[in-house]
């Protein structure tokens, strides 16, 4: 069983390509997406991944205020998962400009042209966000570092998904129809492949929900839970599942994870609620049925203590 897809699954990623941009050397920018940008297009969005592909070329780029400096080249994403501001280019020392300053015509697709720079040699980006419910990417997102560069190949043999985002890219160029859908879906596809491949880069020593995903007993419980949070689970009941000793199970959960494992079923139940009465117009006591509370009354009190109001004051603040 996966225990990442099983995650994701839960997750609910929505995400928009929106800028197709060449910067020609020298070119300092600083952007970041912002959180208001995407709630025009996706009013119950509260938490936003920005991201850049490099399509061409290669500079430099740091969190704004940072220390550290990554360089990234073509087939390279660069997934800043808080969104926070950062500064890129070829040459770090000039004075940034601001994206939203030079902003450039939009198509018919959505599709923001940029060009930007002193015209030397050319880097292409195609940069975007994905939003999702920062109650359901929580443990996700606080083992993430600000900022992350992930390969997702040159055009070699494992280049296949920065080949499929070039012809989204070119699609979205054409005005083909649903190009703009195709696009916006291959991103979500590149960022589990990114996700992925920084899981499988971690050392084998390090502790964190991220740790937990690849441990072979951690992951398998994690990806039960996940995969039926309803169901009246026990640690003994998870312990069998993952042919694991109870007492062992418990404390390797906990050093993985940071919080025993039905704490972090709560937990889990109760964001998938939230986001349940959110979505659509289901009934309270159903959403607490397959949330895996007996009565109402009961994931009511559990849903205060989480959120600090009831489930309907919850729905209807919208």
């Amino acid at each position: 069983m996966d225990a990442l897809s099983e995650v994701l699954a839960t997750i609910q990623l929505d995400g928009a390509v929106y800028v197709n941009a060449e910067f020609t050397a020298p070119w300092c920018v600083e952007a970041q997406y912002g959180l208001h940008s995407a709630a025009c297009r996706l009013p119950n969005t509260n938490h936003i991944v920005f991201f850049h592909l490099l399509m061409e070329g290669r500079c430099f780029v740091r969190l704004l205020g940072g220390s550290e400096i990554i360089e990234a080249t073509a087939g390279d994403v660069l997934i800043f998962p808080h969104d926070h501001f950062h500064v890129l280019g070829t040459d770090l020392n000039l004075s940034p400009a601001r994206v939203d300053e030079i902003i450039g015509v939009q198509s018919a697709e959505g599709l923001i042209q940029m060009r930007y720079g002193g015209g030397g040699e050319a880097t292409k980006f195609v940069c975007g966000y994905l939003s999702c419910d920062r109650r359901m990417c929580r443990p996700l997102l606080s083992a993430l570092p600000q900022m992350l560069r992930i390969p997702l190949g040159d055009g070699s043999a494992d280049g296949w998904l920065a080949d499929l985002l070039r012809l989204g890219v070119h699609e979205s160029l054409a005005r083909r129809p649903g190009a703009r859908s195709l696009l916006s879906k291959l991103f979500e596809l590149a960022f589990v492949e990114a996700l992925r491949r920084f899981v499988q880069s971690q050392p084998p020593d390090q502790k964190s929900w991220l740790a937990g995903l690849c441990d072979p007993y951690i992951g398998r419980a994690l990806a039960l839970l996940h995969g039926n949070p309803a169901r009246s689970w026990t640690v003994d009941d998870l312990a069998r599942e993952v042919a694991l000793s109870r007492s062992a199970l418990a404390e390797r959960f906990v050093e993985l994870i940071g919080e025993p494992p039905m704490k972090y079923l709560t937990g889990l139940r109760l964001a998938l609620a939230a986001q349940a009465l959110r979505a659509g117009p289901d009934g309270i006591a159903g959403i607490a049925e397959r949330s895996g509370y007996l009565s109402e009354a009961a994931f009511t009190r559990a849903f205060r203590r989480e959120f600090g109001m009831p489930p309907g004051a919850w729905r209807r603040d919208v």
